[in-house]
């Protein structure tokens, strides 16, 4: 099958601007993938394209790269897939354009730096000279949720929309790694590290929920439920502090309980405390369309008994 690829071409040392060089390509799409694709352009036409490659077997995270803007590794990603998906034109692009040096490598050292303050290691006093394994056991390693496949590829990082606004927020794979120990026995550093992801501005709660993390994670481990999960083990842990933040997760839970649906005036009342005032005038017009309404006009849902009861039953963490 012939292809034809577009690919992105930058030398932070000489270039002002990227570039994309077109190739046209015979390809095997029952054999190739798309690190066959990145070693043939090398090799086959320009000597001096670049990118990360290490094991080949999807363990390493190096080869990370975008095929037509999706996250993929690039030694596990079939050509059938992609051309199946995307059609026979493809482009190739860093995980980050912003972030490029030269062609597909780009620099991670935020990503790392990020990665590190989460404390991404088992905290344990343990005997220096042990005579058996400090092994965790299989009951207990169910509750990783395979958070320890983690291969820390840097995909969910620059998909995740926060990362590029907010130079503080540690991003899902630091918080993955964040619950990967958390959630192991042997650790004992646990609340310390649920205080980092608490902190506004840069923990759990500055997620914006938009699931980009997920799909963009090549070995499907699901970081924005591992998220979900620190912010319950923040309150089980009595970590979480009063702040905007948790008085919004408190108060979505309260208005469900109360109405069966969300109360989007009195969340916002709940969760700002006083600073609600500055809202006023887009309450005012929120109100005259009709999206919010005063408290005694709030309907309250059908089943409104079966509803509170699914709600106690799916609280696993108090309040």
């Amino acid at each position: 099958m012939k292809v034809t690829l577009k690919v992105f071409r930058f030398n932070g040392e000489r270039d002002y601007l990227p570039h994309y060089d077109t190739i046209e390509m015979e390809i095997d799409e029952k054999k190739d993938v798309v690190l066959d694709v990145l070693n043939r352009i090398k090799w086959e036409h320009d000597g001096s394209f670049t990118y990360r490659r290490s094991c080949r077997h999807g363990i390493c995270g190096s080869c990370a790269i975008k095929v037509n803007g999706r996250s993929t590794l690039a030694c596990k990603e079939r050509m059938e897939d992609m051309v199946a998906l995307f059609g026979t034109e493809l482009v190739l692009e860093p995980v980050s354009k912003k972030r490029a040096i030269k062609d597909m490598v780009v620099d991670k050292s935020d990503f790392w730096e990020r990665y590190e303050r989460v404390k991404p290691w088992l905290e344990a006093e343990i005997d220096e000279h042990p005579t058996m394994e400090n092994i965790i056991p299989p009951e207990e390693a169910e509750k990783l949720e395979e958070s320890d496949y983690c291969i820390q590829c840097g995909c969910c990082y620059y998909a995740c929309p926060v990362i590029e606004v907010n130079e503080n927020y540690l991003g899902p794979a630091a918080f993955e790694k964040a619950f990967r120990f958390t959630a192991d026995v042997r650790d004992h550093a646990k609340r310390e590290r649920l205080e980092i992801v608490d902190r506004l501005g840069e923990g759990v709660w500055d997620c914006v929920k938009c699931f980009e993390c997920a799909e963009a994670c090549p070995k499907h481990i699901d970081p924005i439920g591992k998220i979900t999960k620190l912010h319950n083990e923040i309150f089980k842990e009595g970590v979480a502090r009063s702040n905007v933040a948790t008085r919004h997760a408190v108060g979505f839970k309260h208005s469900i309980k109360k109405h069966g649906i969300l109360d989007e005036g009195h969340l916002v009342a709940y969760s700002e405390g006083f600073g609600v005032l500055k809202h006023l005038p887009e309450a005012f017009e929120m109100w005259k369309k009709g999206k919010i309404v005063m408290p005694w006009e709030m309907p309250k849902s059908k089943k409104l008994d079966e509803i509170k009861k699914l709600v106690e039953i799916a609280s696993t963490v108090r309040f």
